[in-house]
């Protein structure tokens, strides 16, 4: 999903909203979480997961092609936590796609036993 996306589903679930109030609100929202990260905070959203930064150290890498040791400095990267109810519904969807696929190969498989037997 991109945020058009996003802004049309919001507009759909609200059309008492203006399509430019929508993009504005999940401006803001984006904004927001992005300024708190910046500045070293947390984002917690209850039910969905949590952002957070991790601070990566400076280091020497090497350069691939040449072998050199070229210096790495520190960085910050944005880490994801997802919530306990997005765990469990993303672990019973895909355990919905895995159980699928097995049980249609064991049909297909059971058919061509019994054409075989035939």
């Amino acid at each position: 999903m991109v945020r058009s996306e996003l802004v049309a589903l919001l507009g759909k679930e609200n059309p008492e909203l203006s399509a430019q109030e929508i993009e504005k609100i999940v401006d803001l929202f984006f904004e927001a979480v992005v300024d708190q990260l910046a500045a070293g905070g947390r984002v917690e959203l209850r039910g969905f997961g949590a952002f957070s930064t991790r601070l990566h150290e400076a280091r020497t890498g090497r350069n691939p092609r040449s072998g050199a040791a070229v210096p790495v400095p520190a960085k910050r990267s944005v880490h994801f936590k997802p919530g306990k109810a997005m765990r469990e519904r993303l672990i019973a969807a895909a355990a919905g796609m895995t159980k699928a696929a097995p049980s249609s190969a064991a049909a297909s498989s059971t058919a061509s036993a019994e054409a075989r037997a035939a």
